[in-house]
């Protein structure tokens, strides 16, 4: 990186405390469809100490229309922005349609781990170029800055991650892992995270995500993610609160831009 570049980063990591553990609590599926229950998610993480996230927003979710000509929403992002709120681009679509002759590998990971949702699972690269950039563009001419990219449900394929990369975003996400597109250095840091789709996946959710925090609570960074249907469900929701009251006092939330822009500082990168 040069001096140039990581000078753009020290402001947001200049208040950070090197020596704190780090949590980053991200909202997935934010779009004008989910703005009302995402924006009592963000009051009620602000009312526990949570007073940043990385909000995933998708550009066009399921083809109901570009997120970007709501203008109150943008409004909404841009203020949130402001505020110290990280904006990502998620997906484009945020669906993938089904294809002849999928194998049982490709069925379990796009129609069970998810619901016909990982919309870069298998994209080329030109494509997968194409969306990224059309969101990039999309969300700069509106005002906003996003720096990584997370494909939904974090299914994302290698020709995707390098049509990422090439549209010179920052970072992208996986299930377990964080990378850094620029630097190429990649974080073994797995979320947290909820399938409430069905009864059984919520019981099972709640049991795994307990036994996943005890196992990961002495990483330094911890990730949640939060989906919107998450907080219909009460014991779910229970949970999620439980999990922030934990790690009150010990672990500063943070988002995933600072985050990354302080591992490249520590390592002069």
């Amino acid at each position: 990186m040069t001096s140039v570049v990581a000078n753009q980063f020290l402001p947001l990591v200049a208040a950070a405390d090197a020596t704190t553990d780090s949590i980053v609590f991200s909202v997935h599926d934010v779009a004008p469809h989910s703005r009302d229950v995402t924006e009592k998610i963000i009051i009620e993480l602000a009312h526990r100490g949570v007073s940043t996230c990385s909000l995933l927003v998708v550009p066009d979710y399921r083809h109901q229309g570009l997120a970007t000509k709501d203008r109150q929403f943008v409004s909404w992002l841009r203020d949130l922005q402001s505020a110290g709120y990280e904006i990502v681009i998620h997906g484009y679509f945020h669906e993938r349609p089904r294809h002849a002759n999928e194998t049982i590998r490709d069925k379990f990971f796009t129609r069970l781990y998810t619901a016909d949702e990982g919309e870069f699972y298998d994209l080329d690269y030109d494509e997968a170029l194409r969306r990224i950039t059309a969101a990039r563009d999309e969300f700069r001419a509106s005002g906003l800055k996003p720096r990584g990219f997370v494909a939904p449900a974090w299914l994302l394929g290698a020709e995707a991650e390098r049509a990422a990369r090439d549209a010179e975003l920052e970072y992208t996400t996986r299930l377990r892992t964080l990378h850094d597109l620029r630097s190429g250095e990649e974080f073994p840091v797995r979320s947290i995270g909820y399938s409430v789709r069905s009864r059984w996946r919520r019981a099972i959710s709640r049991a795994w995500n307990a036994t996943l925090f005890r196992l990961l609570k002495g990483n330094p960074l911890l990730r949640i993610s939060i989906h919107p249907p998450d907080h219909s469900h009460p014991a779910i929701w229970r949970q999620i609160v439980d999990l922030i009251d934990a790690t009150s006092g010990s672990r500063t939330a943070t988002t995933y831009q600072d985050w990354i822009a302080e591992q490249r500082l520590r390592r002069g990168v």
